[in-house]
């Protein structure tokens, strides 16, 4: 592609917008004109596709490994199959006795696969892996709009690498639908934000109240962002402004609202009881447990919150600035968070200068900055200094925004910022190399060559983008891949000006310098690709070969300096010196999945025969077939593994709490038999110790006490009257309520499930079958 010599004007990269009477165009008519992508490049659709085709298989590749993922989700979505009654409200069995402690919008998808696949590891977790594709896709729409193609492609490579992003979106947790969900939140409003039309705020509000939905609070974490951002750079008059985002208003309470009406008017005696809190209220829920007692840490009912404590993050790691460039959560996700940041204030500051009225284009690529930067910024504030429950999967919210930003910056300098761009994109790639160093080397022992490799790679691009720089300055213009990249977008760049301004090569193309210029940038900026994306798509990998289950799950190899416990912080997590989530356990008995095996305090790590024994390999290499991955590190107080099974070895972390038991052959016979003449074939004190037995016998099994065996549901006297009508008929002995409780789980007014337990073993007979205890709650002892 031949550049513009100096004396030819370059054109607009739109079609400006035609005016009656030779007038110049509205603000309004300006921003969609400016909004409006240049024609792609050949190579642009192909690309996309190949995208979206490497992000399918990535996600779905060896997805049964994982069993039934989170077996407490999975057992709502296999009672949400049987029920209706069960799908509507998220309840925990099919004879609705307790709710999921979050909304049930998430459990909608999978449910809705199993009826109609039938019960089995893909029917839950395909719908997951299909919506992180989405996503990829929506993020790439909402970048190329203003950005172009490759910067599109960036945007959503670097998301679909991400590995706490890779990890979700292969898992059954609320938080894949809820990521897919903001990210098409965003782009409605981008949307808006070039023509100014109410529908695609309505479109957001949509996305707000069913993201409610999906995990009540979280979804509006970025809601005061994007409101702020469009009263301030909306594309219409001021009054209409606050209207429409009235009118957005209304649509997040009646997207969101219609579903907790129902629940709050329907008699609580006909619906099951609301699953984690303390009085069967959902909106106590919204606003307490999965409300503001995750900011604050007190959360009745919780394992662990920090309320009060020194650090401000109790049972679930130090809180503050630094939290998310931890060892237990920055490899997770802070791989590219430095280079946002930069990008996002470079950004920023170049385009500062822009007005709509008379440059629509670069204002909306800077409303479009801050609208992705305040989500961003707004998100990882709170999960900085949030008190209450964090886990290291909550930052997938996070992963879309540092995509977003990263494709954004690298595309706004590549093509168009000046001659100080090569700088700016210097100090990006190698603030990105020294923290991916930094990462990495946590992990000494895994892939020990990739740090280094990372490092040089790194110290190339950095070098070349800066003696591209010095070559620009002594041109006399800047220089720059893009005019010649093929992305049809040469003619934005037409003067030499000041920085963040449209600039051209300004120069003939018989110059010599600017043609080593070219070449030299393109490389560069392979190498800088290459380096932002080496250690991501290394953690996505031993990710993706590494099956997941329970409630706490990590992505990417063991690391050094964790601090264990669930989400970090308490004692005894740690086993020579590395921290790895709970990515063991058993995946439960899905079909078309492997059992996976616990050892006793089973909810720890499971690491692959490859890592152990060849730790310079990638995942995959010299792997046995169905090797089995051995247990530890995730514990608590006591010692690795310390409220686990003892003897048997058969039960889930903390007793069950983290993650269900495995069921044996000859239990699962035990609970099927005569299974019909009862409304529940057992009960057990914990949700993940309900969910094991129910996903093994596809029978209702009662969950006392919740997920945390803390709910007050069912009372003692609930229990006998069941038990009385024949309701139940066995009981599973051997569960936890979560730490400091005991059997019962915590204690005080909130350990009815310990006298439920003590009654039942005064009362019953005990049968112990294929190592499992039960009492036949049909014969007195």
């Amino acid at each position: 592609m031949t550049p513009h010599p100096p004396a030819t004007p370059a054109q607009p990269s739109y079609r400006p917008p035609s005016t009656p009477r030779g007038r110049a165009p509205g603000p309004v008519a300006a921003s969609r004109a400016a909004a409006e992508p240049a024609a792609d490049p050949r190579w642009a659709r192909p690309a996309l596709w190949a995208l979206l085709l490497v992000t399918a298989v990535l996600y779905l590749w060896s997805l049964s490994a994982s069993g039934y993922a989170n077996q407490f989700y999975s057992a709502a979505v296999q009672a949400g199959s049987e029920s209706w009654k069960a799908f509507f409200f998220g309840s925990s069995d099919a004879a609705n006795s307790i709710t999921v402690d979050k909304p049930p919008a998430a459990l909608w998808p999978m449910a809705l696969s199993v009826r109609l696949f039938g019960l089995s590891s893909w029917a839950i977790l395909v719908p997951e892996a299909l919506m992180g594709v989405a996503t990829v896709g929506v993020l790439h729409g909402a970048v190329r709009r203003r950005f172009g193609a490759g910067a599109g492609l960036l945007a959503g490579g670097a998301l679909a690498v991400t590995p706490v992003a890779a990890l979700m979106f292969r898992f059954n947790n609320p938080d894949a639908l809820l990521c897919l969900l903001m990210v098409c939140a965003v782009a409605a409003v981008l949307r808006a934000l070039d023509d100014g039309r109410t529908k695609w705020l309505v479109l957001a509000g949509v996305c707000f109240g069913l993201g409610f939905l999906t995990k009540t609070l979280q979804a509006w974490l970025i809601l005061p962002a994007l409101a702020v951002v469009y009263v301030c750079c909306g594309p219409v008059a001021l009054r209409r402004r606050l209207g429409q985002l009235l009118l957005a208003g209304l649509a997040i309470v009646v997207s969101g609202g219609w579903w907790v009406a129902a629940v709050e008017l329907w008699p609580a005696a006909s619906r099951p009881y609301i699953g984690g809190s303390q009085h069967n209220s959902f909106l106590e829920l919204t606003f307490g447990y999965n409300g503001f007692g995750r900011i604050t840490g007190n959360e009745t009912g919780s394992v662990g919150g920090g309320g009060g404590r020194p650090g401000g993050g109790g049972g679930w790691g130090e809180t503050g600035i630094t939290r998310l460039f931890s060892s237990d959560m920055g490899g997770q996700i802070s791989w590219l968070l430095p280079a946002a940041l930069v990008l996002l204030v470079a950004s920023v500051w170049v385009l500062r200068r822009a007005r709509r009225a008379t440059d629509a284009e670069r204002a909306g690529q800077r409303a479009e900055f801050l609208l992705w930067g305040g989500a961003l910024l707004m998100t990882f504030t709170t999960f900085s200094f949030m008190s209450g429950i964090f886990h290291q999967y909550y930052n997938i919210a996070l992963a879309p925004y540092i995509a977003a930003l990263v494709g954004m910056g690298a595309g706004l300098f590549w093509r168009r910022g000046g001659r100080r761009a090569p700088f700016v994109l210097a100090v990006a790639v190698a603030v990105t190399a020294g923290w991916s160093f930094v990462l990495l080397n946590r992990s000494p022992e895994w892939l020990p060559w990739l740090r280094w490799t990372v490092v040089a790679l790194g110290l190339l691009s950095a070098v070349g983008l800066v003696a591209l720089g010095l070559l620009s300055v002594r041109a006399g213009a800047p220089v720059r891949a893009g005019a010649s990249a093929g992305d049809g977008e040469q003619a934005r760049d037409a003067e030499p000006a000041r920085d963040g301004e449209p600039v051209g090569d300004g120069v003939s193309p018989g110059r010599s310098p600017l043609r080593t210029g070219r070449r030299l940038a393109v490389l560069a900026a392979g190498l800088g690709v290459v380096t932002a994306l080496a250690g991501p798509v290394a953690y996505t990998l031993d990710t993706v070969d590494t099956p997941k289950s329970g409630s706490i799950i990590t992505a990417g190899p063991a690391v050094r300096g964790g601090t264990g416990g669930p989400g970090g912080g308490f004692p005894g997590g740690r086993r020579a010196g590395m921290w790895r989530g709970a990515n063991g356990g058993t995946g439960g008995p899905g079909r078309g999945g492997p059992q996976g095996t616990q050892q006793a305090g089973g909810q720890g790590t499971r690491q692959s025969n490859n890592q152990a024994a060849n730790p310079g390999r990638f995942p995959g290499q010299g792997q046995a077939a169905g090797g089995r991955r051995r247990a530890g590190g995730q514990g608590f107080p006591g010692g690795p593994g310390g409220f686990g099974e003892r003897g048997a070895g058969r039960r889930g972390g903390m007793g069950g709490l983290l993650n269900g038991s495995k069921v044996s052959a000859k239990a699962k016979a035990l609970l099927e038999k005569d299974a019909g003449d009862y409304t529940w074939a057992a009960a057990a004190i914990g949700s993940q110790n309900a969910a094991s037995y129910q996903l093994a016998t596809e029978k209702p099994v009662m969950a006392i006490g919740g997920f945390n065996g803390s709910d007050p549901s069912p009372t003692l006297d609930q229990f006998k009257k069941d038990v009385a009508d024949g309701k139940i008929h066995y009981f599973v002995a051997g569960g936890r309520g979560g730490p400091g409780g005991g059997r019962g789980g915590p204690g005080g007014a909130r350990g009815g499930s310990s006298k439920i337990t003590s009654w039942v073993e005064k009362t019953f007979e005990k049968v112990t079958v294929g190592g499992a205890t039960f009492y036949d709650l049909t014969r007195k002892a």
